[in-house]
């Protein structure tokens, strides 16, 4: 985890400073200023329009019943890419605006919705291994519950994490 955060905050504030002064000696102070701005607001114009689309493509899964994970990874994707985009410099907006092609998005989704398929049948695994349907039939976990004909019970819950 250091390594990732060395690299986000020492060395591509780094990179984009050398990129923007090369870029500054060779197209000058004000081109480049307007660039960089230029870049900010056609990106942040872009990932709205995109994240839009993708809001309403989430309510369209909901509203039929699926749960729209590809959705939310790309509206995640779009998140990122938008405070690459806003954030001065070259290097960024160049990784940015490629956040913003859906092919790239969709190979960085599928890698993604690997790693979550893994985690969630581990988790189901987890519980399966803990609980059995006879523990919650006997009421066993409960030491304030008897048995009432099928009624409700009322109790508390505490989460134990």
């Amino acid at each position: 985890m250091f390594r990732i955060l060395f690299l986000f905050f020492i060395v591509v504030p780094i990179i984009e400073i050398a990129v923007i002064m090369q870029v500054g000696a060779l197209l000058g102070t004000w081109t480049t200023v307007a660039i960089v701005i230029f870049t900010a607001w056609l990106g942040a114009k872009k990932v709205r329009e995109q994240g839009l689309a993708t809001l309403a493509s989430v309510q369209t899964k909901l509203a039929q019943g699926e749960i729209p994970s590809d959705e939310i990874i790309a509206g995640l994707m779009l998140l990122v890419a938008g405070v690459l985009l806003v954030t001065p410099g070259f290097v960024t907006d160049a990784f940015g605006l490629a956040l913003l092609f859906e092919p790239v998005r969709q190979v960085i989704a599928n890698h993604v919705k690997k790693h979550f398929q893994v985690k969630q049948y581990h988790a189901t695994q987890v519980f399966t291994q803990e609980f059995s349907e006879q523990d919650f039939i006997d009421n066993s976990y409960n030491s304030n519950s008897s048995n009432h004909n099928g009624q409700t019970i009322e109790g508390d819950f505490e989460r134990k994490d």
